[in-house]
């Protein structure tokens, strides 16, 4: 959001998320949509928040406040706005109250506006680790700032973009979300989801499962393509084996490095699929043209099939080192195994916790 006009600031709106599914609602009838923005709200709820383009599993309409409830063990408790029909969350710190204008659409920056150009000029930063861009957006129209009695100094966090605490928020449940897509199509194979602060929150993930007989032979492949599918912008998922440690990306470029064949393992299931264009690359799709969503074109995740073929086990055996027999206070001191421990990078950490 961006205020430039008082109490009416711009109110750009993710293509595709929840809160576009509403807008989009109301957009031919030019109706405004009551809504609160709530500031320092308890965790649960901003863990929630991120859960961001996983909607085969959290469609529109299914209660997020619920969800969050659930998490934190305890109701979330809601309270009705003062100015406008909506609720707002009981017990966070500060309120905006108002209302969303779909069609009243407004430039984000003044020197965007000067120009007439949407995605070209910088704006915020994005989780894709990128500048943002740009663009005419929605209104939202404040009615009403509302708050708790300060009986104490309230905590509200400044998120950091592309860092790691928005990359917490934005995969936690996200992971899950993925996990739980893979377990609908065929339960019992996929054993770990896992999105790394290189794949920025939405871009990718890495996809672990177990092969139990002949029959799950490339169920992996459809996770991918389900997940690079149900998931709008998402560039990037990879399978691997059990035998991988899903949290190094060291063992997983290892496992990109030996066990992908380029001309088989390398997919790309939805070209001409419909997707966020989050990336430059994709923007710059766009030309000399506006780079707007209806000018750029989204290029298609790619999926990396870097698991091992089933009967193919002993070919791809892994040395695993007697880490749990071997123990170093036997020949260390707590101090040299300290700074032993300070020096580790990578790959080690790994190899010490599993032998591989």
């Amino acid at each position: 959001m961006n205020f430039r006009w008082g109490n009416i600031g711009t109110f750009q709106i993710s293509p595709g998320s929840h809160m576009w599914q509403v807008v989009n609602k109301y957009y031919k009838e030019n109706e405004p949509v009551p809504i609160t923005m709530c500031f320092g709200v308890p965790p649960a709820c901003t863990l929630l928040a991120g859960a961001g383009f996983d909607y085969a599993v959290l469609p529109m309409g299914c209660d997020e406040i619920g969800i969050a409830s659930a998490v934190q063990g305890a109701p979330i408790r809601l309270v009705k706005a003062r100015t406008v029909d909506a609720m707002a969350l009981a017990d966070c710190e500060l309120v905006l109250e108002g209302y969303v204008n779909p069609r009243d659409r407004r430039f984000e920056t003044k020197e965007a506006e000067d120009a007439g150009v949407q995605g070209r000029y910088h704006f915020h930063p994005e989780w894709a680790g990128y500048m943002g861009k740009s663009y005419k957006a929605p209104t939202f129209h404040v009615t009403a700032i509302t708050m708790r009695k300060p009986e104490g100094k309230p905590i509200i966090f400044a998120l950091g973009v592309h860092m790691l605490d928005d990359h917490n928020i934005d995969t936690t449940v996200r992971e899950a979300a993925i996990y739980e897509l893979c377990n609908r199509l065929q339960p019992g194979i996929v054993q770990n989801v896992v999105i790394p602060y290189c794949m920025t929150d939405w871009g990718g993930c890495i996809i672990q499962v177990k092969k139990r007989h002949q029959i799950d032979e490339g169920w992996q492949r459809n996770f991918m393509a389900a997940a690079l599918s149900c998931s709008q912008g998402m560039r990037l998922a990879i399978a691997v084996s059990e035998d991988v440690d899903p949290y190094s990306m060291d063992d997983i470029m290892w496992c990109l490095t030996t066990r992908v064949n380029p001309r088989t393992d390398i997919l790309n299931p939805i070209p001409g699929g419909r997707g966020q264009t989050f990336m430059p690359a994709e923007r710059m799709t766009a030309g000399e043209r506006q780079w707007t969503a209806s000018n750029t074109q989204f290029e298609g995740g790619m999926g990396i099939d870097a698991t091992v073929p089933f009967g193919y086990e002993s070919d791809f055996l892994r040395p695993v080192y007697p880490v749990d027999k071997v123990k170093p206070e036997d020949f260390f001191s707590k101090d040299d195994i300290a700074n032993a421990k300070k020096r580790m990078q990578g790959w080690v950490h790994s190899l010490a916790r599993t032998g591989r």
